[in-house]
């Protein structure tokens, strides 16, 4: 699933494009997706002009001058194709298509159907049932040591598990949490509550750091995972652990005989880790 770095990079696609232009025309296939689409979608859409673009967590919102927000979700496999206006061929699983005053296309394609789309007042945008409850965003003012602290105290569960938690901090995903655990130093293993004092704070600074990282080098390429403009994320080849089970630590290629970085599962989940690098 695309975590907050692509999202972030597919939202200034979609932003650089519809920013500022009118919906023209838009097309919707299909009743539903994930959940039932809204009824006369496409109409309460053509027509409106585009204000801009905000990502809250792992959730995009094009804010429209009606006073609504279109909420977009990927899911498992969704891509927001831009191209120009006028092509006949129809891209395979495009389920949700708008054209623009300015002749440009943008298709929602998704062939698992993960994905999801709402439209909703823009004034409730932190209320709707996707969006209430996340924690604060990990790239913002607010989302700091003191604050992460806070949330981890008491917590018994593996510190990697609280960082996926979207009520502690929004839109973190298990790429990215393994790459900051290992950056900052930290077993993926180590109950929550004990991250305290200079290891808060590096955890904080190597999240940051990781996502800054991954939306400058346009995402990772995870499957399903492109651009709007259909290029291909690269953080991908900056993973320092994530998929290289068995693999040398990049920053301590061990003794003779060393294992290499190591897979376990958390939560179903694949997480990587150098178990003599992170304590």
């Amino acid at each position: 699933m695309p975590e907050l770095p692509e999202v972030e990079t597919v939202m200034r696609g979609l932003a650089a494009c519809l920013d500022g232009h009118v919906i023209r025309r838009a097309e919707v296939r299909r009743a539903d997706m994930r959940w039932p689409l809204p009824k006369g979608l496409a109409k309460r859409l053509t027509g409106a002009r585009v204000e801009g673009f905000r990502r809250r967590g792992k959730y995009i919102l094009m804010r429209l001058d009606g006073g609504d927000s279109l909420l977009i979700h990927l899911g498992m496999s969704g891509r927001m194709l831009i191209s120009p206006a006028g092509i006949n061929d129809i891209p395979a699983h495009e389920h949700v298509m708008l054209e623009t005053d300015s002749g440009m296309r943008v298709g929602f394609v998704d062939p698992r159907r993960f994905g999801s789309v709402d439209l909703l007042p823009t004034a409730d945008e932190d209320t709707h049932k996707l969006l209430a409850g996340m924690g604060p965003e990990p790239l913002g003012a607010d989302f700091t040591a003191k604050f992460l602290a806070g949330k981890l105290a008491g917590k018994r569960t593996p510190i990697k598990a609280a960082l996926l938690d979207q009520h502690i901090v929004a839109g973190l995903g298990n790429i990215y949490v393994c790459e900051a655990l290992f950056r900052a130093g930290i077993a993926p293993t180590r109950l929550a509550q004990t991250v305290t004092g200079p290891a808060v704070k590096r955890l904080v600074v190597e999240i940051k750091a990781t996502l800054n990282e991954a939306i400058a080098a346009g995402g990772s390429s995870l499957r399903d995972y492109v651009q709007p403009d259909r290029e291909l994320g690269y953080f991908q080849h900056a993973w320092k652990v994530y998929g290289r089970e068995g693999e040398p630590c990049p920053d301590c290629p061990g003794p003779p005989g060393c294992a290499g970085v190591a897979r376990i599962v958390q939560s179903g989940r694949s997480t990587f880790y150098c178990p003599r690098r992170q304590a």
